[in-house]
């Protein structure tokens, strides 16, 4: 069996990955309770996206991509929730002024 070379672009990342960042907020809105799931909400969202979406003419395609797209919105939101969680506890002192 001979791996599938697989086409995407840079689009695909740029759109999908804020895609899933939005819709897990908003998944957090109406059900807060999944805070512990969120990455493997994000990788299901991922799969979705890409199997249906970015690349519906490759099954394996889609699923690797899927899950780079999840495991990049969970990266991207992990850094996005500590930097935010540093810059409340460091407070809003500016040592330029």
């Amino acid at each position: 069996m001979e791996f599938p070379f697989i086409h995407t672009n840079f689009w695909d990342g740029l759109i999908a990955v804020p895609a899933i960042i939005v819709l897990i907020e908003i998944l957090k809105i109406f059900l807060p309770s999944i805070s512990a799931l969120i990455p493997v909400i994000a990788n299901l969202i991922g799969l979705v996206i890409s199997i249906f979406i970015a690349h519906p003419h490759s099954l394996w395609t889609g699923i690797v991509m899927g899950i780079v797209y999840g495991i990049a919105a969970v990266g991207a939101y992990a850094a996005f929730a500590a930097f935010i969680h540093t810059y409340r506890d460091k407070g809003h002192s500016n040592p330029y002024k």
